[in-house]
């Protein structure tokens, strides 16, 4: 398998509209890899398209994509499906009869149940499919679906709205959590995978100096897993690598700066990295 990270902002993408912050700025200036676009992965192999922002369409243009074989989305959040209009690329827009292409989208139990009553998704989607260019496929818990021999396994975080995948391949194992870790706790049948896609998390202290960046009593903090909250999670989960990616533009940490921080969990024996857009990792 072959990982590409399409996009690795989170909900505050960098640079963000109207901030002129040393961060933003040198995001306008510089592009990639210290512009961060919405949340967004494609698996090479089985060819799975794991969400899809608002800047799906670009992000895929200057991809190495070729063939979409199949869609997945990980919950209903707007930064990680309000490019939903990306599979008119399957439209057949100058013949008649036009003969379109349809991709398999999978949407997990819970997916399916808050589509239909959050942000319109199901009405998009499901106009979509009436078109013919794409195939709703709705997965209860515990279903898993192969494709091209690697088998996907939807499963729920402690936040059971949203979903983490496990794609396995012969003796590969790949964790992909593409948001909301608060209070997870890695089961056993995760622990040990060769690789481990997850959200960075909130910095709650500025992971140089330790100053306290969001106030003690900030509800944020019962809601999201803050980087601290993260690296707990990556010693249970005991994972021979780690990605780190839906790294917010809040946090103010430049790619210089993680690259700083990626250099420090190294040195001191963690085998973790972060992501940055258009990376592509192998397994």
């Amino acid at each position: 398998m072959r990982l590409e990270f399409l996009g690795t902002g989170g909900a505050i993408t960098t640079p963000q509209p109207g901030c002129w912050c040393r961060l933003c700025s040198q995001a306008r200036q510089e592009g990639i890899p210290h512009s961060r676009s919405g949340p967004s992965l494609f698996v090479h192999g089985p060819d799975v398209l794991i969400d899809t922002p608002e800047e799906i369409k670009d992000q895929l243009n200057r991809s190495t994509v070729g063939r979409i074989r199949a869609g997945v989305y990980s919950h209903w959040h707007p930064d990680h499906v309000m490019g939903w209009r990306v599979w008119e690329m399957n439209a057949d827009w100058r013949g008649w009869p036009p003969e379109n292409a349809c991709t398999d989208v999978y949407l997990p139990e819970q997916v399916g149940r808050d589509f239909r009553r959050m942000l319109g998704s199901w009405d998009h989607l499901a106009y979509l499919q009436d078109r013919g260019l794409v195939r709703l496929i709705e997965l209860s818990d515990g279903e898993s679906v192969e494709l091209d021999g690697v088998r996907i396994s939807p499963f729920r975080v402690a936040e059971d709205y949203v979903y983490a995948f496990l794609f396995e391949e012969a003796d590969k194992r790949v964790l992909i959590a593409p948001d909301e870790l608060n209070g997870w706790e890695p089961p056993a049948w995760v622990q040990g995978v060769d690789l481990a896609v997850l959200p960075k998390g909130l910095d709650e202290f500025d992971p140089f100096t330790g100053e306290r960046r969001i106030p003690a009593g900030h509800p944020i903090l019962k809601e999201e897993a803050t980087y601290e909250e993260t690296l707990e999670i990556l010693e249970r989960l005991g994972a021979e690598r780690v990605i780190l990616t839906h790294i917010e533009e809040v946090d103010g940490l430049s790619h210089d700066d993680l690259q700083v921080l990626q250099g420090r969990l190294q040195a001191e024996g963690r085998n973790v990295a972060f992501a940055y857009d258009t990376l592509v990792v192998d397994v």
